[in-house]
Formats: C-alpha cells, sequence, structure tokens
C-alpha cells in the first residue's frame, strides 16, 4: 500500500498561486501567522509556489496605470529576494526542477492583474525581466485588457465593457507569447477566456478556480471552458477559496473531500493531464484540513485514498504545470 506521506515528500510539489502581504513586504523565512512562510512549506512538502505580485483594480487614468504598474515592480523586486539564501529565485521550468533536485524551496514569481502594465503591452518586458512566469489578464473589476467574472460597480463597470477581449487585451496575449509568459485567465470574463484560449500560440491556464457545475460562482470554470483548456493543451489549478467550492460554506464548513471533489470532476470531464492544485493562501484560500501550507500532505493522502496513482499525483501537483511552463518557454521569441 501506498504511504501517502512519503509518497508526498518525494513529490515536486508546486502551488501555483499564493499572495504575498504588501505594503510591508513578504514575511518568508520565519515563522509568521501568514499561511505560507518557509517553515510551513518545508513542513508541508511544498518544494516551490508562485508567488504573485497582486495589483488591486483601480481607476484607469494616467495616475492610476502608472501607479499600478510601480507596484507590480516593486513587488516582482520584493519576491525576488525572498527567503534570501534559504531558497531560490526560479525564473524557469528547468531552475525549478533543478531546485526540487538541489532539496531548495523555489521561489517563482507571477503577476496578477494585467492593470499592472498600465494599459501598455510592452511594459510586460519588464515584468518577464523580473522572473514573472505567468500574468492574470485580470482581477475583480473590468482592466484596459478584458472583461473580468466580476464587474466592479464601485468602479463603474457594466456587466461587459469589451465583449471579452479588448484590443490591447489582443496585443498583450501576442507580446506574453512572445515573452514566453503563460496565459492567466483566472477571474476573467467567459467570453474573454474563450477567446484568450483561442488566440494564444500556448496554451492557457487558470491558476486558481474552481468548477461551476459544482459550485455556481462567477469565478468558477463551466463545462464549456474546461473543454476549452483541455482542446488547447491547458490546464485548471483548482483552488482552496471555500466560496468556490461549496457556496455559502465557511471556510471550518468545508473539508479536503471537497476541494478534491473538483478535482475529481475536472479529471473526468477533460482529463487528469488538465487539471492541478493551487491554494490562494493569503489571498482567500485555506479550509479545514488545508489551513496553511503545513498541511500540504492531507490532500496526497485524499488522493491515494480515492485510488490516485504516484504518477498522476505526481502530474496533478505540478508536472502538468510545468508542462505549460515549458510550452511557453519554448514558443519564445
Amino acid at each position: 500500500m501506498t504511504d501517502p506521506l512519503a509518497l508526498h515528500r518525494a513529490l515536486l510539489t508546486i502551488d501555483t498561486h499564493i499572495d504575498i502581504p504588501w505594503p510591508n513586504g513578504p514575511a518568508f523565512r520565519d515563522e509568521t501567522t501568514r499561511r505560507v512562510d518557509l517553515p510551513k512549506m518545508r513542513r508541508g512538502g511544498v518544494g516551490a509556489g508562485c508567488f504573485a505580485a497582486y495589483v488591486p483594480q483601480g481607476p484607469r487614468t494616467p495616475e492610476g496605470h502608472e501607479a499600478a504598474y510601480v507596484r507590480a515592480v516593486a513587488m516582482l523586486e520584493a519576491i525576488r529576494v525572498m527567503g534570501g539564501d534559504a531558497a531560490r529565485l526560479c525564473v524557469s521550468a528547468a531552475d525549478i526542477e533543478q531546485a526540487h533536485a538541489d532539496g531548495i524551496t523555489a521561489i517563482v514569481p507571477a503577476v496578477e492583474n494585467g492593470h499592472a502594465c498600465a494599459a501598455e503591452p510592452g511594459r510586460l518586458a519588464r515584468f518577464r525581466e523580473l522572473g514573472a512566469r505567468y500574468l492574470t489578464l485580470s482581477h475583480n473589476g473590468h482592466n484596459a485588457l478584458c472583461d473580468s467574472s466580476n464587474p466592479r460597480a464601485d468602479l463603474g463597470d457594466a456587466a461587459e465593457e469589451h465583449g471579452g477581449l479588448s484590443a490591447l487585451g489582443r496585443q498583450a496575449i501576442a507580446e506574453l507569447n512572445r515573452l514566453g509568459m503563460v496565459i492567466d485567465i483566472a477571474h476573467v470574463s467567459k467570453k474573454a477566456m474563450l477567446q484568450a484560449a483561442g488566440l494564444s500560440r500556448t496554451p492557457v491556464m487558470s491558476t486558481h478556480s474552481c468548477i461551476k457545475a459544482l459550485c455556481d460562482n462567477a469565478r468558477n470554470l463551466d463545462d464549456e471552458q474546461l473543454d476549452a483548456l483541455r482542446d488547447v493543451g491547458g490546464v485548471v489549478q483548482i483552488t482552496a477559496v471555500p466560496s468556490f467550492l461549496r457556496a455559502g460554506k465557511k471556510a471550518d464548513e468545508v473539508t479536503v473531500g471537497d476541494y478534491v471533489d473538483h478535482l475529481d470532476y475536472a479529471v473526468r470531464r477533460i482529463g487528469l493531464a488538465h487539471v492541478g492544485i493551487s491554494s490562494d493562501f493569503d489571498g482567500g484560500g485555506g479550509f479545514a484540513g488545508w489551513r496553511d501550507a503545513s498541511e500540504s500532505a492531507n490532500l496526497t493522502a485524499e488522493l491515494v485514498r480515492r485510488g490516485y496513482g504516484a504518477e498522476d499525483i505526481a502530474a496533478l501537483w505540478g508536472g502538468n504545470f510545468l508542462r505549460v511552463l515549458k510550452r511557453a518557454e519554448q514558443a519564445a521569441e
């Protein structure tokens, strides 16, 4: 019988979406009150984390755009030095695999919300220079690139503004492809998601979403969207936000079993190669049994209990994400 803990410790486990504290900088190397820090990752056997430079949606004025860009750059610079010599900045799939081979925790930068590029796709190159491996096209609220799955009435949003992607959004996708960055469709409207999947030269991914058939939330993906991800070789990374897993339930009412139900559904619908794991820790993720990074082995134990084999679990915990990352890197110009 497979020993779940031994298996978990042997895996290259990648959490594809984690937030960092800001503006006080990322408390990471020491034990903290955050859901993710280096000691918790090590106790939980998490080998790599994608840490997001998150920019909230704000006014689309010259001043607002500039402030968003400045914040994203500052956050990426902070992510680059997280952990000091105790962890390793990894800016490619090969870097992540080498860190795992060396027994060192991998820090993988990302940017959440295309608002950060200040409505200038040419500025995305700076994010890649600082190590960003993916860009989440939007957050809550429409931006200059695309419509969001969650319009912001307080920012004057209509139900939709661009009909999916804007012309700038299409330029941004071409630039992300050129740079070898993955296009993250978490948070975007269904139209924008389907358009991005069809337009990108490389597979798109949702780095933190769940399944709409199991929980009717605007942030979750329906069957048509899941099928589109499969058809382009993409991946949905199931996330640990309680309200995305079970409607109206608090964190202490949601279980590891509920989480794996979403994984199971996606695997049955689109195939195991197109499904993965993420937490959105310190950005809303966490529930009974997976409250922080230190409890990550509980997911592996539940997957073993449900009959998933070692190779399948390795693919869910990071292999599928790495495949998409490599595809993006190979297509860079």
